[in-house]
């Protein structure tokens, strides 16, 4: 699933290429599932209440888009597995996996096509109205921003909870942004055992955990994210972050520190790659 820095990518992408543009009409391919309208426009529909607003801006909430249109609406997107937004040229043809294509006219007066693309289709779109985004279960209960959470809340955070460190950091009331990848790649570089009790680390540990945080964060966005799966950017260009990962993903491999090899263990719902030597329990 992608996370912050690839949502971060995405709504860099998104900004670049369509703010600014209207949207002159939409073809929905999707599944039912996959489409959210408040009870304040279902007697509208999805199409109908989207065509001819314009994009006003975009921005990010933990793994989630989002799409200020005109008219105080808000296009809320998650891409969860396999979402991918692609801007192309309007006359590109539709692929199977298109489930939703946005017609727009550019401010410069073209025209191109936004397209929702999803082969596994477990991503969401979702449209409410400005005065009730925030009251909607997804967004209310969302943590505390990684990039933006200074070092002595992050610590308070997680010396006021007594949880295995892994499955708070990945949950999304705890902080929000944070998945698999960077979380394994965090606790490795603080050399923290995934399953430590967030209050048995130290201040001083959890105040490098939480530097390590943000610097592999930043690390991330500048590189476009990590591909592993079908990660892309708007413009089909994969991340570039797999490059430098030092645990996920990298199973039997040696500890860049010790040599020992890194292991995978289900720790909960999720797999965590660690050192066993460097990260001891």
């Amino acid at each position: 699933m992608p996370e912050l820095p690839e949502v971060a990518t995405v709504v860099r992408g998104l900004r670049e290429t369509v703010l600014g543009a209207r949207i002159t009409s939409v073809v929905l391919n999707a599944p039912p599932k996959s489409i959210e309208l408040s009870r304040s426009f279902k007697s509208d529909g999805f199409d109908r209440v989207i065509t001819g607003k314009e994009i006003i801006d975009v921005s990010r909430r933990g793994k989630n888009i989002l799409l200020a249109l005109s008219g105080d609406t808000t296009l809320w997107v998650h891409l969860k597995m396999t979402g991918h937004f692609f801007f192309h040229r309007q006359d590109k043809p539709v692929d199977k996996h298109d489930l939703v294509l946005f017609d727009l006219k550019l401010p410069d007066n073209g025209t191109a096509s936004l397209r929702f693309n999803d082969y596994r289709r477990f991503g969401r779109l979702r449209l409410y109205p400005d005065d009730e985004l925030w009251l909607q279960k997804g967004l209310r209960e969302l943590g505390p921003e990684p990039l933006k959470i200074t070092a002595g809340d992050f610590v308070g955070l997680c010396k006021g909870s007594r949880r295995m460190i892994k499955p708070a950091l990945l949950d999304q009331s705890f902080i929000a942004g944070l998945g698999n990848i960077y979380t394994d790649e965090s606790l490795y570089a603080a050399r923290i055992h995934p399953k430590r009790l967030t209050s048995s680390v130290s201040k001083k540990k959890l105040i490098e955990l939480h530097a390590h945080i943000q610097r592999i964060l930043r690390t991330a966005i500048r590189k476009m994210g990590t591909s592993v799966d079908s990660y892309s950017s708007v413009n089909g260009q994969p991340g570039q972050y797999q490059k430098y990962l030092k645990a996920y993903n990298n199973e039997g491999s040696p500890c860049r520190i010790c040599g020992r090899p890194i292991v995978r263990e289900k720790i909960g719902s999720r797999s965590a790659h660690f050192c066993p030597r460097c990260q001891r329990a």
